[in-house]
Protein backbone atom coordinates (compact mmCIF):
# COMPACT_ATOMS: atom_id res chain seq x y z
CA UNK A 1 0.00 0.00 0.00
CA UNK A 2 1.08 3.08 -0.51
CA UNK A 3 0.64 5.61 1.85
CA UNK A 4 2.64 9.33 2.07
CA UNK A 5 1.98 12.41 4.02
CA UNK A 6 3.56 15.11 3.68
CA UNK A 7 5.53 17.53 6.61
CA UNK A 8 2.91 20.10 7.61
CA UNK A 9 3.61 23.43 7.08
CA UNK A 10 0.75 24.38 8.67
CA UNK A 11 -1.40 22.94 11.74
CA UNK A 12 -4.28 25.20 10.57
CA UNK A 13 -4.49 24.04 6.46
CA UNK A 14 -6.23 21.50 5.02
CA UNK A 15 -5.70 17.31 5.13
CA UNK A 16 -6.22 16.18 1.54
CA UNK A 17 -6.55 12.84 -0.04
CA UNK A 18 -5.31 12.47 -3.61
CA UNK A 19 -6.04 9.81 -6.10
CA UNK A 20 -4.52 8.98 -9.30
CA UNK A 21 -4.00 5.45 -10.48
CA UNK A 22 -0.98 6.84 -12.97
CA UNK A 23 2.28 7.45 -10.79
CA UNK A 24 3.65 10.83 -13.16
CA UNK A 25 0.11 12.22 -12.56
CA UNK A 26 -0.34 11.66 -8.70
CA UNK A 27 3.28 13.10 -8.01
CA UNK A 28 2.40 15.91 -10.26
CA UNK A 29 -0.96 16.07 -8.36
CA UNK A 30 1.26 15.95 -5.13
CA UNK A 31 3.34 18.48 -5.57
CA UNK A 32 1.20 21.00 -6.83
CA UNK A 33 -0.98 20.85 -3.83
CA UNK A 34 2.14 20.68 -1.26
CA UNK A 35 2.82 24.02 -2.77
CA UNK A 36 -0.36 25.53 -2.24
CA UNK A 37 0.11 27.84 1.22
CA UNK A 38 -3.50 26.59 2.31
CA UNK A 39 -2.65 22.57 2.08
CA UNK A 40 -0.66 20.84 5.11
CA UNK A 41 -1.12 17.34 4.74
CA UNK A 42 -1.37 15.40 1.56
CA UNK A 43 -2.23 11.27 1.67
CA UNK A 44 -1.88 9.59 -1.97
CA UNK A 45 -3.71 6.56 -3.01
CA UNK A 46 -2.89 4.63 -6.07
CA UNK A 47 -6.89 3.81 -6.60
CA UNK A 48 -10.29 4.19 -5.47
CA UNK A 49 -10.39 0.92 -3.07
CA UNK A 50 -6.97 2.33 -1.46
CA UNK A 51 -8.44 5.83 -0.57
CA UNK A 52 -11.03 4.21 1.06
CA UNK A 53 -9.31 1.45 2.97
CA UNK A 54 -7.00 4.75 4.00
CA UNK A 55 -10.19 6.45 5.13
CA UNK A 56 -10.90 3.69 7.07
CA UNK A 57 -7.32 2.86 8.30
CA UNK A 58 -6.31 3.68 12.18
CA UNK A 59 -4.56 6.99 10.85
CA UNK A 60 -3.70 9.17 13.81
CA UNK A 61 -4.61 12.06 11.46
CA UNK A 62 -7.88 10.68 10.78
CA UNK A 63 -8.70 9.70 14.65
CA UNK A 64 -8.16 12.98 15.22
CA UNK A 65 -10.26 14.20 13.13
CA UNK A 66 -12.99 12.26 13.75
CA UNK A 67 -13.28 13.23 17.31
CA UNK A 68 -13.95 16.37 16.57
CA UNK A 69 -16.64 15.59 14.07
CA UNK A 70 -14.39 16.60 11.11
CA UNK A 71 -14.56 14.73 7.82
CA UNK A 72 -12.12 11.98 7.32
CA UNK A 73 -9.86 14.54 5.33
CA UNK A 74 -11.01 18.06 3.93
CA UNK A 75 -10.48 17.71 0.14
CA UNK A 76 -10.54 14.75 -2.21
CA UNK A 77 -8.70 15.41 -5.38
CA UNK A 78 -9.42 12.61 -7.59
CA UNK A 79 -8.97 11.04 -11.16
CA UNK A 80 -11.63 10.38 -12.59
CA UNK A 81 -10.81 7.15 -14.92
CA UNK A 82 -9.19 4.27 -12.60
CA UNK A 83 -9.19 0.35 -13.22
CA UNK A 84 -11.90 -1.37 -10.64
CA UNK A 85 -13.74 1.43 -8.82
CA UNK A 86 -13.90 4.35 -10.91
CA UNK A 87 -13.66 7.76 -9.22
CA UNK A 88 -17.32 8.10 -9.58
CA UNK A 89 -18.35 5.43 -7.94
CA UNK A 90 -15.59 6.56 -5.55
CA UNK A 91 -17.55 10.05 -4.68
CA UNK A 92 -21.19 8.62 -3.85
CA UNK A 93 -18.87 6.54 -0.92
CA UNK A 94 -17.76 9.86 0.44
CA UNK A 95 -20.82 11.56 -0.22
CA UNK A 96 -22.82 9.59 2.22
CA UNK A 97 -19.92 10.44 4.98
CA UNK A 98 -21.60 13.26 7.14
CA UNK A 99 -19.63 15.19 7.07
CA UNK A 100 -18.42 14.48 4.15
CA UNK A 101 -15.05 15.93 2.37
CA UNK A 102 -15.22 18.20 -0.43
CA UNK A 103 -14.84 16.75 -3.75
CA UNK A 104 -12.57 17.68 -6.47
CA UNK A 105 -12.44 15.83 -9.61
CA UNK A 106 -8.86 15.25 -11.56
CA UNK A 107 -9.65 14.06 -15.49
CA UNK A 108 -7.81 13.92 -18.95
CA UNK A 109 -11.26 14.53 -21.00
CA UNK A 110 -13.10 17.70 -20.71
CA UNK A 111 -16.13 15.80 -21.59
CA UNK A 112 -15.89 13.62 -18.27
CA UNK A 113 -16.03 16.97 -16.07
CA UNK A 114 -19.79 17.76 -17.14
CA UNK A 115 -20.67 14.88 -14.55
CA UNK A 116 -18.78 16.36 -11.91
CA UNK A 117 -21.13 19.03 -10.51
CA UNK A 118 -24.16 16.30 -10.82
CA UNK A 119 -21.62 14.53 -7.68
CA UNK A 120 -21.88 17.70 -5.93
CA UNK A 121 -17.61 18.47 -6.86
CA UNK A 122 -16.87 21.97 -6.09
CA UNK A 123 -14.26 22.05 -9.40
CA UNK A 124 -12.24 20.07 -11.94
CA UNK A 125 -8.82 20.08 -13.40
CA UNK A 126 -7.92 19.39 -16.39
CA UNK A 127 -4.55 17.50 -16.59
CA UNK A 128 -1.36 17.92 -16.50
CA UNK A 129 -2.15 19.39 -13.23
CA UNK A 130 -0.97 23.06 -12.98
CA UNK A 131 0.07 25.27 -10.00
CA UNK A 132 -2.13 27.94 -11.05
CA UNK A 133 -5.01 25.54 -11.42
CA UNK A 134 -4.66 23.78 -8.26
CA UNK A 135 -4.93 27.02 -6.58
CA UNK A 136 -7.90 27.69 -8.17
CA UNK A 137 -9.34 24.75 -6.66
CA UNK A 138 -7.86 24.54 -3.60
CA UNK A 139 -9.71 28.38 -2.88
CA UNK A 140 -12.75 26.29 -4.04
CA UNK A 141 -12.83 23.87 -1.63
CA UNK A 142 -11.78 26.94 1.41
CA UNK A 143 -15.35 28.47 -0.63
CA UNK A 144 -17.20 25.39 0.62
CA UNK A 145 -15.87 24.49 3.71
CA UNK A 146 -16.43 28.48 4.71
CA UNK A 147 -20.33 28.03 3.61
CA UNK A 148 -20.40 24.90 5.57
CA UNK A 149 -19.00 26.38 9.07
CA UNK A 150 -19.37 29.95 8.90
CA UNK A 151 -15.26 29.57 9.32
CA UNK A 152 -13.13 32.31 8.17
CA UNK A 153 -11.31 31.72 4.86
CA UNK A 154 -7.59 32.36 4.88
CA UNK A 155 -6.25 35.00 2.61
CA UNK A 156 -6.17 34.36 -1.45
CA UNK A 157 -2.61 33.33 -2.80
CA UNK A 158 -1.21 36.52 -4.18
CA UNK A 159 -2.03 36.53 -7.60
CA UNK A 160 -4.77 34.01 -7.37
CA UNK A 161 -7.95 34.92 -9.83
CA UNK A 162 -11.13 33.59 -10.21
CA UNK A 163 -11.56 34.91 -13.22
CA UNK A 164 -10.68 31.77 -14.97
CA UNK A 165 -13.03 29.69 -13.89
CA UNK A 166 -14.86 27.67 -16.56
CA UNK A 167 -18.27 25.44 -17.50
CA UNK A 168 -18.16 22.53 -19.18
CA UNK A 169 -21.08 22.25 -21.88
CA UNK A 170 -21.97 19.52 -24.44
CA UNK A 171 -22.80 20.80 -28.18
CA UNK A 172 -23.39 18.25 -30.81
CA UNK A 173 -21.60 15.65 -29.28
CA UNK A 174 -18.21 17.89 -28.06
CA UNK A 175 -18.03 19.67 -24.78
CA UNK A 176 -16.78 23.28 -24.82
CA UNK A 177 -15.75 25.27 -21.92
CA UNK A 178 -17.08 28.36 -21.24
CA UNK A 179 -15.49 30.87 -19.40
CA UNK A 180 -17.23 32.71 -16.75
CA UNK A 181 -16.09 35.96 -17.75
CA UNK A 182 -17.70 35.39 -21.37
CA UNK A 183 -21.32 35.00 -19.50
CA UNK A 184 -23.83 37.91 -18.90
CA UNK A 185 -26.31 36.46 -17.50
CA UNK A 186 -28.26 32.73 -16.03
CA UNK A 187 -31.73 31.80 -16.24
CA UNK A 188 -32.81 28.82 -13.77
CA UNK A 189 -34.30 26.18 -15.85
CA UNK A 190 -35.74 23.94 -13.00
CA UNK A 191 -32.94 21.97 -12.33
CA UNK A 192 -30.72 23.19 -14.71
CA UNK A 193 -29.44 26.80 -15.65
CA UNK A 194 -29.22 28.41 -18.87
CA UNK A 195 -26.01 30.71 -19.59
CA UNK A 196 -26.29 33.80 -21.50
CA UNK A 197 -22.79 34.73 -23.53
CA UNK A 198 -21.83 37.33 -25.72
CA UNK A 199 -22.06 34.54 -28.51
CA UNK A 200 -25.41 32.62 -28.03
CA UNK A 201 -26.53 30.10 -24.77
CA UNK A 202 -25.94 27.46 -23.21
CA UNK A 203 -27.52 24.99 -20.90
CA UNK A 204 -25.71 23.41 -17.97
CA UNK A 205 -26.83 21.03 -15.27
CA UNK A 206 -25.96 22.87 -12.66
CA UNK A 207 -28.83 24.58 -10.34
CA UNK A 208 -28.68 28.44 -10.53
CA UNK A 209 -28.33 28.26 -6.41
CA UNK A 210 -25.34 26.77 -6.71
CA UNK A 211 -23.88 29.30 -9.41
CA UNK A 212 -25.17 31.76 -7.23
CA UNK A 213 -22.97 30.62 -3.73
CA UNK A 214 -20.32 29.94 -6.37
CA UNK A 215 -20.11 33.35 -8.32
CA UNK A 216 -21.04 35.49 -5.96
CA UNK A 217 -17.60 36.73 -4.48
CA UNK A 218 -16.70 37.27 -8.74
CA UNK A 219 -19.78 40.30 -8.90
CA UNK A 220 -23.04 38.20 -9.99
CA UNK A 221 -25.79 39.07 -8.08
CA UNK A 222 -29.51 37.39 -7.74
CA UNK A 223 -32.18 39.70 -8.97
CA UNK A 224 -34.97 37.27 -9.04
CA UNK A 225 -35.75 33.60 -8.54
CA UNK A 226 -35.11 33.01 -12.02
CA UNK A 227 -32.14 34.76 -12.85
CA UNK A 228 -28.19 35.57 -12.16
CA UNK A 229 -26.29 38.72 -12.94
CA UNK A 230 -23.03 40.18 -14.01
CA UNK A 231 -23.15 43.43 -11.72
CA UNK A 232 -21.22 44.81 -13.85
CA UNK A 233 -22.95 44.73 -16.70
CA UNK A 234 -26.16 46.59 -14.90
CA UNK A 235 -26.70 50.03 -16.81
CA UNK A 236 -29.98 50.84 -15.67
CA UNK A 237 -32.29 49.93 -12.73
CA UNK A 238 -35.75 51.35 -13.31
CA UNK A 239 -39.31 50.99 -12.52
CA UNK A 240 -41.42 49.31 -15.00
CA UNK A 241 -44.92 47.70 -15.55
CA UNK A 242 -44.48 44.49 -13.24
CA UNK A 243 -42.01 46.42 -10.93
CA UNK A 244 -38.59 46.84 -11.41
CA UNK A 245 -36.28 46.32 -14.23
CA UNK A 246 -32.30 46.30 -15.00
CA UNK A 247 -31.47 46.87 -18.39
CA UNK A 248 -27.91 44.19 -19.22
CA UNK A 249 -25.21 45.88 -21.96
CA UNK A 250 -25.49 47.40 -25.18
CA UNK A 251 -28.20 45.46 -26.39
CA UNK A 252 -30.57 47.03 -23.54
CA UNK A 253 -31.79 43.52 -22.25
CA UNK A 254 -34.36 43.86 -19.79
CA UNK A 255 -34.42 41.66 -17.07
CA UNK A 256 -37.19 41.55 -14.25
CA UNK A 257 -35.83 42.19 -10.43
CA UNK A 258 -38.18 40.44 -7.96
CA UNK A 259 -38.79 43.07 -4.69
CA UNK A 260 -37.57 40.63 -2.21
CA UNK A 261 -34.08 41.29 -3.97
CA UNK A 262 -34.77 44.86 -5.20
CA UNK A 263 -32.82 46.31 -2.06
CA UNK A 264 -29.99 43.97 -1.74
CA UNK A 265 -29.34 44.94 -5.92
CA UNK A 266 -29.88 49.13 -5.06
CA UNK A 267 -27.27 48.47 -2.14
CA UNK A 268 -25.09 46.30 -4.28
CA UNK A 269 -25.18 48.84 -7.52
CA UNK A 270 -24.55 51.79 -4.71
CA UNK A 271 -21.44 50.24 -3.31
CA UNK A 272 -20.23 49.35 -6.42
CA UNK A 273 -20.41 53.13 -8.10
CA UNK A 274 -22.79 52.01 -11.13
CA UNK A 275 -25.21 54.34 -9.26
CA UNK A 276 -24.90 57.98 -8.89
Amino acid sequence: MRFTVSAPHDTSALLVLAVDDEPPGLDQLKHCLEASPHVGDVICAVDASEALRILGSDNPHIRARQQRGLPPVDAVFADINMPGLSGMEMSRVFASLNPAPVLVFVTGHANEAVDAFDLGAVDYVLKPARQERIDKAVARVLEKIQAATGQRLPPEPAGGSRDEEVIPVELAGTTKLIPRSSVRWVEAQGDYARLFTTEGSHLVRIPLAQLEDRWSKAGFVRIHRSYLVAIQLITELRMGQGGYQVVIGNDEKVLPVSRRHTRELKDKLVGSSRLG
